[in-house]
């Protein structure tokens, strides 16, 4: 039985709680508090979902998927890391394992054709020694540079893109970037040179051609 000073039923009276409360409320089975908690998050889901996978309906797959296992988990979530830290990891794990899937699909309808993969970016990253202090986001300047970043982020690995995204669109720290990816800081820290250092490859044609145009 639910004690109800500390699981109020209405929903007014959930929503003037902070997040602890809210999240005991969830784990002991309470529906109302799993609302809340998803009313609370599901912009913020979302658009993490929807940066990394640059499609709205990958988006939307990924944001269900999220909640579904977000409901099913929230029992083992002890509290000792940040719950929005624990979120963005189940995005995280979402976005990849739909990735997989998806990959695997498109590896068995190849097979007949006797298509080869194409090669991951690995290889170029590791190579790619551009410094880049400023990320493309600070650069952002009108509707067509953003289009042309959008293109670049697509072509970035999955593992990469979420670093990215992590840390240059979303502002984590490094710390957090970590934690949520399962990374060492110093994993974090290199993926993200390289991806900014691929991104800053992608743009380089459109930005020398803008540079041109203006003399």
């Amino acid at each position: 039985m639910h004690d109800a000073s500390i699981i109020p039923l209405k929903s007014a009276e959930l929503r003037a709680l902070p997040d602890e409360q809210v999240i005991a409320a969830a784990r002991e089975g309470e529906r109302r508090a799993f609302a809340e908690l998803v009313r609370r998050y599901e912009e913020t889901v979302y658009r993490f979902a929807y940066s990394l996978c640059r499609e709205r309906e990958k988006a939307e797959e990924t944001f269900q998927d999220t909640f579904i296992n977000v409901f099913r988990k929230l029992r083992s979530f002890d509290g000792r890391s940040k719950f929005s830290t624990w979120l963005y990891t189940i995005v995280t794990n979402s976005c990849l394992m739909r990735h997989r899937r998806r990959k695997m699909r498109d590896l068995e309808e190849s097979l007949e054709a006797l298509d080869t993969p194409a090669a991951g970016a690995d290889g170029r990253f590791a190579n790619a020694v551009a410094r880049w202090d400023e990320t493309p986001v600070d650069i952002m300047l009108d509707k067509e540079l953003r289009a042309q970043l959008d293109a670049a982020i697509r072509k970035l690995p999955d593992e990469y893109r979420i670093v990215f995204v992590l840390r240059d669109i979303d502002g984590k720290s490094t710390a957090e970037t970590a934690a949520i990816t399962g990374l060492t800081e110093e994993a974090a820290k290199s993926r993200l040179r390289r991806a900014r250092a691929f991104l800053r490859e992608q743009l380089t044609p459109y930005m020398t051609a803008q540079d041109g145009g203006k003399r």
